[in-house]
């Protein structure tokens, strides 16, 4: 059924007298270029990644993001749902891990002027592009909307400036991603205390694109 075995010598005898044709050849060479051209063009993407515009604009401010920050409790940084990602609440901790404290309104030892509250601001939302980078795969470009940004003012009953405050997050998101995403709604809201006595607290909602 099977017919006679061929001797292994006289397989390598038959496979040097007759070489397989160039046209065989030709098709491995181009398999070979596709392989190296899908290797280039996966090089391409990554040096895209590195290198595209939210990260050029965050060069350009002098920004580095740092690692997204670990939740502090029983929480997640942030969920997904779709292509809506929730992101959790950020503190303003500066790169050396120091903590920007205070009360806005207050004049007591824990008082908080609106620039420094600002200043707080800013870096939560610095902490929000970090995580919106975690949720991106590292690529911040695939952001498409901050949808809403929800920010909390430790501040006492008679302060009024929240908005003001806030500003310090709401301005580096749009300088960062662009009017066209940046734009949000939001709410600023004012707590008689915060975790660990942060002075701005901020948690958003984004859009972003399809997995690639």
């Amino acid at each position: 059924i099977f017919g006679p075995r061929i001797k292994a010598p006289l397989v390598l005898k038959f496979c040097l007298l007759f070489p397989p044709p160039a046209s065989a050849t030709r098709v491995s060479d181009r398999r070979m270029a596709a392989v190296e051209a899908m290797t280039q063009g996966a090089d391409n993407k990554r040096r895209k990644v590195a290198e595209g515009a939210v990260d050029q604009r965050l060069a350009k401010l002098g920004l580095s993001l740092p690692v997204a920050a670990a939740p502090a409790a029983n929480y997640v940084p942030f969920t997904r749902s779709g292509r809506t990602v929730y992101i959790s609440g950020q503190l303003p901790k500066k790169d050396d891990g120091a903590l920007l404290k205070g009360k806005l309104g207050s004049d007591g030892p824990d008082k908080c002027s609106v620039e420094d509250g600002q200043a707080a601001a800013r870096w939560c939302a610095i902490h929000l592009l970090s995580q919106m980078r975690a949720a991106c795969g590292g690529d911040l470009d695939r952001v498409t909307r901050v949808s809403k940004v929800e920010a909390f003012v430790n501040s006492t009953p008679d302060f009024t400036d929240h908005p003001k405050v806030v500003n310090g997050c709401s301005d580096l998101l749009v300088e960062v991603l662009g009017p066209e995403v940046g734009s949000h709604a939001r709410f600023a809201v004012g707590c008689s205390s915060l975790p660990l006595g942060a002075a701005v607290e901020v948690g958003a909602t984004v859009e972003i694109a399809e997995d690639a």
